[in-house]
């Protein structure tokens, strides 16, 4: 992409390019693309000016200029990609918008009272039809009935002057609702682009990482236990049991085998399989974030919900006012000027423009949220509960220890423990696999397949011997391997330690055990203590460990409670145990175990670097430094429901102010319902500030 530099300052480049080099779609595939690189702030094209605006940190200015120049016509003339960007619709300016109505507005009051009353009443007759049609409905209260009345009332008592005013204050009304509601929408967008999503895939025989943005049809993708699959496309190789209960609602797993289609957004369970992808249209980046933020305006806040129909409710009131007014005045204009101001506008913008500020901000923090409702729920909660490994303890744990039985070589015991773990994406099975590798120990696959059993470990078969790698629990009680005096006494001064273990059993004896450090998140404690001032009860770590491991974690985070030794059921089991007492549950996890207990809680949330079964189960995810997030997401849903609050007191005391002016004749009906609408659209404004300083 040819370019030159117009201007730059540290951390920030103005570039120019030809006007006729970009097509629209082009530039928003160029902010795509560009946007999901490491260390770009953000980026503008505008296509018009031909001018690119890119701020970042963290990389040097040829970084974030290679960028760009790598974009050449692969991508900027791809059919497939450039079929996945919607083109930007082009709407007219608020400005514009504004001036053209209040312009319409005024030249109306030169023309003749004849004109004028044919005129009006063109204006009028969309909203008594939104009215009929509402009453139609079964909805006889509500802010489209109120609307009617008041511009029917007011044209049939032949005051024009009034009815122009309300038709042109509603009209404004709506414009800025509209503007506000698509700003903080857009904002709500831009941030949760600036987030990365990776895939795996082959090329020229290597695996590569890429930005999943550029996967394209005839990309082959290597997926495996817990990946989500990315795009639509056939299994080339491997085999796998799918779960496809997103796509197809199916119960039990499905196993593919070359050949085979596989659906986006299912979940590899067990199995490794390669995949040449087909369609990945409504898999792009942008189009997930359009889907999740349009999913997370029907999982609303129950504050929300309660905002909208007292919304409803109050609309009931303002028609019994006005019965009332007219009996005792007997005067259709003061009745009238009873309906010209209403609670629901202002209740039925600010509460969701509240939300999506909210979500917006948590973005800010690389904290996604699916929906008000989760931020709602993580306010309301009084429990916490964390998954020990990769969540409480660092994301890289290392091997501390590896001790040998039977005279076997310390080198064999990790080979074959690396080639195991290698199939598996859990933080400690990386731990091995990085301990092979910085001891250069290669280990070629010479196993049979390998089987995942969830929360237990991994069988295989190597020279007709069985292999098993896993916890106590499986190596001992499922698979009835011995344990000998030698093993009960290393196993007790690990434990000591504090070290988490992996145990290696070759044919029916155990080969080894490889001990882990799992080094608690320096953050841990803080972060524990500061939610504790916050409002968090109770602070509770379920772990996989043993008792002495699991004592030790709680004792240098300061954590309440602690349950050691626990499956994948039995945390599900222990997180309905706790509501049943009644407690508030958001539970915190990383990995492929912690998916039935994250879905079990009232708020489920994942860690940055969780497996992609854990993020797709989570209702919110956090950051790669998730802990540092938790009280700034505390903080934030708090204000959500605080703000809500207050500015429906706020609504209702002005608008209440408004009525009671009118009934006294001090306030004129025009006046009434220019502030009216401007106390609306000052609140719905003021719902987008920052969550920062509350």
């Amino acid at each position: 992409m040819n370019f030159y530099i117009a201007h730059r300052l540290p951390g920030r480049l103005r570039l120019r390019y030809s006007r006729k080099g970009l097509s629209r779609k082009q530039a928003v595939l160029v902010e795509t693309l560009v946007s999901l690189q490491e260390g770009i702030r953000s980026i503008s094209v505008n296509p018009v000016s031909g001018s690119i605006l890119i701020e970042y940190s963290g990389i040097s200015e040829a970084e974030a200029l290679s960028y760009i120049k790598a974009l050449n016509s692969s991508y900027l003339e791809n059919e497939e990609l450039l079929e996945n960007v919607e083109e930007p619709i082009v709407s007219e300016s608020l400005t514009v918008s504004l001036g053209m109505l209040l312009a319409e507005f005024f030249i109306r009051r030169l023309l003749p009272i004849p004109v004028r009353r044919i005129l009006a009443l063109f204006s009028i007759m969309p909203r008594v039809k939104g009215g009929m049609k509402a009453l139609k409905g079964g909805r006889p209260f509500c802010a489209e009935t109120l609307d009617a009345a008041a511009l029917s009332l007011s044209y049939a008592t032949g005051d024009l002057n009034t009815a122009g005013t309300i038709a042109m204050m509603l009209e404004m009304g709506e414009i800025l609702e509209e503007y506000t509601r698509r700003k903080s929408y857009e904002n709500l967008t831009r941030s949760f682009l600036n987030t990365k999503e990776t895939v795996h895939v082959l090329k020229d025989g290597n695996e590569t990482e890429i930005s999943a943005n550029l996967l394209q049809a005839g990309d082959t993708v290597i997926l495996r236990i817990g990946s989500v699959i990315p795009a639509d496309g056939t299994v080339v190789s491997g085999e796998a049991s799918v779960n496809q209960a997103s796509m197809t609602g199916e119960g039990l797993p499905v196993y593919k085998v070359s050949g085979d289609t596989v659906f986006a957004s299912t979940i590899v369970e067990e199995g490794e399989i390669h995949v040449c992808v087909k369609a990945c249209g409504r898999e792009t980046r942008v189009s997930k974030i359009a889907d999740m933020i349009d999913r997370s305006q029907s999982l609303k806040a129950a504050s929300q919900i309660k905002s909208e129909r007292t919304a409803d409710k109050l609309v009931f009131y303002n028609f019994l006012l006005a019965g009332l007014t007219y009996a005792f005045t007997r005067n259709f204009a003061k009745a009238a000027s009873t309906l010209l101001v209403d609670y629901s506008c202002a209740m039925k913008l600010s509460a969701p423009v509240c939300v999506l500020s909210a979500m917006k901000n948590c973005a800010e923090h690389g904290i996604t949220v699916k929906g008000g409702k989760f931020l709602e729920g993580f306010a309301l909660a009084d429990t916490i509960v964390f998954d020990k490994t990769g969540t409480l303890t660092e994301s890289q744990p290392s091997v501390k220890k590896i001790i040998t039985f039977g005279g076997r070589p310390e080198k064999d015991v990790l080979k074959i423990a690396a080639c195991l773990e290698e199939h598996f994406p859990h933080s400690l099975a990386r731990a091995v696999v990085r301990e092979a590798e910085n001891r250069g120990i290669k280990h070629r696959e010479e196993h049979t397949k390998v089987s995942y059993i969830l929360a237990h470990g991994l069988k295989s078969t190597l020279k007709g011997e069985e292999l098993r790698i896993g916890s106590a629990h499986f190596i001992f009680d499922d698979e009835g391997i011995p344990k000998t005096e030698e093993a009960e006494k290393a196993i007790e001064d690990l434990s000591k330690s504090g070290c988490s273990q992996l145990y290696l059993s070759i044919g029916k004896e155990l080969a080894g055990i490889i001990a882990i450090e799992d080094p608690v998140r320096p953050e841990a404690k803080e972060v524990v203590s500061e939610l504790h001032k916050l409002g968090i009860k109770n602070i509770i770590m379920l772990t996989g460990d043993g008792p002495q491991t699991a004592r030790s974690i709680a004792e240098k985070t300061g954590i309440d409670r602690y349950h050691a030794q626990a499956l994948p059921d039995t945390k599900a089991d222990f997180i309905k145990g706790l509501k049943a007492e009644g407690k508030k549950i958001v539970m915190i996890g990383d990995g492929i175990n912690d998916s039935p207990a994250l879905s079990e809680a009232d708020v489920g949330i994942a860690m940055g670097q969780a497996s992609s079964i854990a993020g797709e189960t989570a209702d919110i995810l956090l950051p790669d430094d998730g802990l540092r997030a938790l009280p700034i997401l505390r903080r934030i849903a708090t204000g959500l429901i605080k703000r809500i609050n207050v500015n429906n007191k706020a609504i209702i005391g002005i608008n209440s102010a408004l009525i009671a002016g009118e009934l006294a004749g001090s306030i004129p009906p025009a006046t009434a319902a220019l502030v009216h609408n401007g106390s609306t659209v000052a609140i719905g404004m003021s719902a987008m500030r920052s969550y920062e300083r509350l």
